[in-house]
């Protein structure tokens, strides 16, 4: 008895096909479901929170007339000494943002190290005891949950006015933060470099030194940078509760009504951050090996 090849293929076909369109459906209905139970959270949060869409619709002009209010008014005729009107408080406020930048740059450089000697005690691929493991896990999300103006209000209270409870809140924050992220990086290393060094005897210790860091320490750096971007944005906030930095300042003008102060701080926040941000991206592509990209 023959077997018709032909009907054998086209056989295999059609099952392949059936299975192809019934994993097809149960894809579908898995994202519309998920999409459902989305629409369905955004609604109750959207009711919990009594958003008013009519309200914001109407808001909106106002939000934009805040911002013409704020800019002053720079006449062609009178330019430059419209801008030194503007700034006419430049010394100060340029070293009250020095400081901000010092509250985040000591804070986020203390809070790397901190972070940095945690997340291998994190890692499950590389560290096995599991009662040490936990309770740092728990000890870095306790440290990136609580928000950092918290921490900068507690400190403020127990320390007093300055920076220093700035520096504590953002390092605290950053232990949490970048303790995390760097510990989700050795997870995704690759262990064939640390069994070959421990089947040599190799310690713990020179375990991490020769074979985690080599292909982690990329990663580290650019999650360093970015961190301490995001920090000299918070060490700007923290101003508001009197943890030093220009953020007094700021919140100053804004109660006071002194809407072109608020505009001069605002856009050398801006421009700081506009620097901050490109000075790293050349770096981190340096350290990345693109920088002829």
């Amino acid at each position: 008895m023959t077997v018709d090849t032909a009907d054998v293929t086209r056989q295999r076909a059609i099952l392949l096909l059936r299975d192809y369109k019934a994993a097809v459906r149960s894809k579908r209905i898995r994202a519309a479901l998920l999409a459902a139970a989305v629409l369905i959270c955004a609604v109750a949060a959207a009711w919990s929170g009594e958003v008013d869409v009519k309200k914001f619709v109407e808001g909106l002009p106002r939000f934009g007339s805040y911002f013409r209010d704020i800019m002053p008014t720079l006449r062609p005729a009178t330019f430059w000494s419209d801008v030194a009107e503007w700034y006419w408080n430049f010394p100060t406020w340029i070293e009250l943002l020095l400081e901000t930048l010092l509250v985040a740059y000591v804070g986020t450089l203390t809070g790397a190290t901190v972070g940095f000697a945690l997340c291998f005690l994190t890692s499950a691929n590389i560290f096995r005891n599991h009662v040490v493991a936990f309770v740092v896990k728990r000890t870095l999300e306790f440290c990136r949950t609580v928000p950092d103006i918290v921490f900068a209000l507690l400190f403020v209270y127990a320390i007093g006015l300055g920076p220093v409870p700035g520096v504590l809140a953002i390092a605290i924050h950053t232990v949490g933060a970048l303790g995390k992220q760097f510990a989700e990086v050795v997870e995704n290393i690759d262990l064939k470099p640390v069994e070959g060094l421990r089947s040599t005897g190799a310690n713990w210790v020179e375990q991490i030194r020769f074979a985690v860091l080599p292909q982690v320490m990329s990663n580290f750096v650019s999650y360093v940078l970015l961190r301490f971007e995001i920090n000299v944005r918070g060490a700007t906030v923290m101003g508001f509760v009197g943890a030093g930095g220009i953020g007094k300042e700021l919140l100053s003008s804004i109660r006071q009504f002194y809407y072109s102060d608020v505009s001069a701080i605002l856009l050398m926040v801006i421009a700081t951050v506009f620097v901050i941000d490109l000075l790293t991206e050349r770096l981190r592509h340096r350290l990345l090996g693109l920088t002829g990209h």
